[in-house]
C-alpha cells in the first residue's frame, strides 16, 4: 500500500500545529495577524514552527515546558516556516539582524526584537539546554504571572 505523501505531510503539520496550540501559543497565519499582534506593547515570544525533527525533538517541547516557570512574556505565539509563508516571512521582518532560521525562537518587546534562539542554538542541544534560554530571557524580560 503506497502511501500519498501530501496526505502524510498534511498530518504532521497538523500535528505540529495542534502540539504548540495545545501549549498556549497562538497561531499566526497571516501577514495581518503577525503585524498586529508584534505591534502591541509588552513582550511576545515568537517559536517559528517546523516540520525537521529537531521541531519535533527539541524546539516544541522546549516550547511547551518553557512555560512552566514564574515569569512568562504577555503573548506567546507562533509562526510556521513553509507553510504559512507570508505570515513567517512578516514576522521575520521584525527579526532585524538575524538569518532566517527554523525552527527559532524571538523575543520581542514592544515589537522591536531582543534575542533570537536559532536553530543552531537548538539543533543538536538537548531540550533543558533550550528550555534554561528560553526561562533565561524570560528571567530577564518578562513579569511574574
Amino acid at each position: 500500500m503506497e502511501m500519498d505523501f501530501n496526505l502524510y505531510m498534511n498530518d504532521v503539520v497538523s500535528s505540529a500545529r495542534n502540539e504548540i496550540e495545545a501549549a498556549g501559543y497562538k497561531q499566526l497565519t497571516t501577514k495581518e495577524e503577525v503585524e498586529e499582534t508584534f505591534n502591541k506593547p509588552g513582550t511576545t515570544f515568537v517559536m517559528v514552527n517546523s516540520v525537521c525533527g529537531c521541531a519535533g525533538g527539541i524546539a516544541r517541547p522546549a516550547a511547551q515546558h518553557a512555560l512552566h516557570y514564574d515569569k512568562l512574556p504577555d503573548q506567546l505565539v507562533t509562526v510556521f516556516a513553509g507553510q504559512d509563508k507570508e505570515a513567517t516571512e512578516t514576522a521575520r521582518d521584525y527579526f532585524e539582524g538575524y538569518p532566517p532560521s527554523s525552527p527559532s525562537f524571538a523575543f520581542l518587546k514592544d515589537g522591536k526584537i531582543v534575542k533570537m534562539i536559532e536553530r543552531h542554538e537548538i539543533e543538536g542541544h538537548d531540550p533543558m539546554s533550550v528550555i534554561t534560554n528560553i526561562q533565561a530571557l524570560f528571567e530577564e524580560h518578562c513579569a511574574e504571572v
